[in-house]
């Protein structure tokens, strides 16, 4: 069976956890807290040297990380990821996008917000919240006319910017301005077998 090594607050580790849910895999999952130290131990380390979670452990024993390789790798042959090369193509520049240039941004304001350090972070966090603004104008645009962030459907790189996207005002961004980016949260959340963030019945 498939292990995931998770942290419920993190959205890098919730993409995965959402699609192993809309897939229908089995898994067991591991819960370790980052804020707590958990996945810096020598146990983990021999896991992912990185000490960074969502980690998954395949049924083979060996283990894969980073949240967009994990997602790659599960939805290959499926739905969620086009067989033409250009839309496949384009999955990956929207999860890049999500990596470079949306999750620095709004992931990092929330974990700061998260563990009460917004105020040690006060020369940094006008900037990171621009640019988490800025980010979030280019999906605006992007969606205008489209449901769905590739080929017309939902597919990993909407699970990709998704994560972050639907919690970042825990990190005080504010999505008013943004329809577009509003009612694609909402089609997101009606797709089969969705799962919040913090969901933790795996009976």
């Amino acid at each position: 069976m498939l292990r995931l090594y998770d942290y419920f607050e993190s959205g890098n580790a919730y993409k995965v956890r959402l699609l192993l849910t809309q897939l229908g895999l089995r898994f067991e999952h591991v819960e370790l807290d980052i804020v707590k130290g958990e996945t810096r131990t020598p146990e983990f380390l021999a896991k992912n040297p990185n000490g960074r979670i969502p980690l998954l452990e395949l049924e083979d024993g060996t283990f894969l990380a980073e949240s967009n390789a994990i997602q790659w790798y599960l939805a290959d042959g499926t739905p969620f990821l086009p067989d033409d090369p250009a839309c496949r193509a384009r999955v990956l520049q929207w999860m890049f996008f999500e990596q470079y240039s949306h999750e620095p941004y709004i992931a990092v304001v929330r974990f700061w917000v998260f563990k009460g350090e917004a105020d040690q972070h006060a020369g940094e966090i006008d900037a990171k919240r621009a640019a988490g603004y800025a980010a979030l104008q280019v999906m605006e645009s992007h969606l205008l006319e489209r449901e769905f962030f590739v080929a017309g459907r939902y597919t990993i790189a909407d699970i990709a910017l998704y994560a972050y996207t639907h919690v970042a005002d825990e990190g005080g961004f504010d999505l008013a301005p943004y329809p577009s980016v509003r009612a694609w949260l909402a089609r997101v959340a009606s797709q089969p077998r969705h799962i919040p963030i913090t969901f933790s019945d795996w009976s």
